[in-house]
């Protein structure tokens, strides 16, 4: 049930990044940390390079943790174990 639980967790993980993804490639903002005190979050018309980098981030991880979720509950990858 545990490693059930670890996969699981993985692809909702996933899903969440690639949510993300989605919805900052519909609007044009992402979320990208901070800059000093404010959030930084690059905009696809003031900083092109920024945002497309920060989107195939997103889409990198939210694909790879997604896809080792699934992995890991046909029992094709080890799945993390939660304590």
């Amino acid at each position: 049930m545990p490693r059930t639980l670890g996969a699981l967790v993985l692809v909702l993980f996933g899903a969440g990044v690639l949510a993300v993804a989605w919805r900052g490639y519909r609007s044009g903002v992402l979320p990208a940390g901070s800059a000093g005190w404010k959030p930084y979050r690059p905009t696809r018309d003031d900083t092109p390079v920024a945002f497309h980098f920060f989107l195939v981030l997103y889409l990198c991880g939210g694909m790879a943790l997604a896809v080792w979720g699934l992995l890991a509950l046909f029992g094709l990858a080890a799945a993390p174990e939660l304590s």
